[in-house]
């Protein structure tokens, strides 16, 4: 059963709100990249996991690790976010297994770069696709649980391109630039319902969608000119900000842009 209304937050000073012990999370996108280093952070303070992703093989990899290292319950799904089939059947699973679902982190997403006269329209219908309707989707099917349960934790995976641009990622800015407003339309529409919705901004992460750019010439001179770090993003270093919005401490944070980008976004 979800501690979420077992004790008043008042009685949980400190340290003691990070606790996630008899929360529920499902983590989509979360085989891999910063969606698993979330879902692993989110673990490591006693939460339940689901990890939800097109690629089944993956997920249950994921999934069965993370229950053997921080002995927390977890579950693997195969989910496409962009159908919503797949989202209630996601969320169906976590009531029937768990019960419910308190925590929602919306960390699918896909990169398609390029100048705009040589991106097709299906492409930027993809990106939008997986990034925009896809976290609507699933926010969508989970609210209901959240709601019934007077509690939850909405956590949407923008990108510091939802606040600045770059040349050569329309397709990608432009769904970062909805999630921004989807987050704060979001958080006004659930705070009466005990839900609050935030959004993590990541700069430069070296994940696997950052591969493919990883050690060109103008990615180098971008880190070491735009990033006041200078260098890229460790995994684990989104872990607290998930960790904090994701906790009970953040229950007078909604609305907000978590921003982790070495920087960047300072100058």
């Amino acid at each position: 059963m979800s501690q979420s209304r077992a004790e008043p937050f008042e009685k949980l000073p400190g340290i003691a709100g990070f606790s996630m012990s008899g929360q529920r999370a499902i983590v989509t996108g979360g085989s891999k990249g910063l969606g698993l280093a979330m879902a692993q952070g989110l673990a490591s303070c006693g939460a339940s996991v689901m990890i939800a992703s097109r690629h089944v093989e993956q997920a249950s990899a994921a999934a069965a690790a993370i229950a053997d290292h921080f002995n927390v319950p977890t579950l693997a799904a195969s989910v496409d976010v962009t159908k919503e089939e797949d989202c209630r059947k996601m969320v169906d699973l976590a009531s029937e297994r768990w019960g419910g679902v308190d925590i929602l982190i919306n960390s699918a997403g896909i990169n398609i770069r390029g100048p705009i006269e040589s991106l097709s329209v299906d492409q930027f219908h993809q990106v939008m696709e997986t990034n925009v309707t896809g976290t609507w989707l699933a926010t969508r099917a989970a609210v209901g649980l959240m709601k019934a349960n007077g509690y939850g934790r909405i956590i949407q995976i923008a990108s510091t391109l939802g606040m600045v641009g770059l040349a050569g990622r329309t397709p990608y800015a432009s769904s970062k630039g909805a999630i921004v407003q989807m987050t704060r339309t979001l958080a006004l529409e659930l705070a009466e319902h005990g839900i609050t919705c935030n959004a993590i901004c990541p700069g430069p992460f070296l994940t696997e969608m950052n591969l493919p750019i990883a050690d060109s010439e103008d990615t180098r001179k971008f880190l070491i000119g735009a990033v006041a770090m200078g260098r890229w993003g460790r995994l684990e270093e989104i872990q607290g900000a998930a960790i904090y919005l994701a906790s009970r401490s953040a229950s007078f944070t909604t609305g907000s842009l978590l921003v982790v980008d070495g920087g960047w976004t300072a100058r």
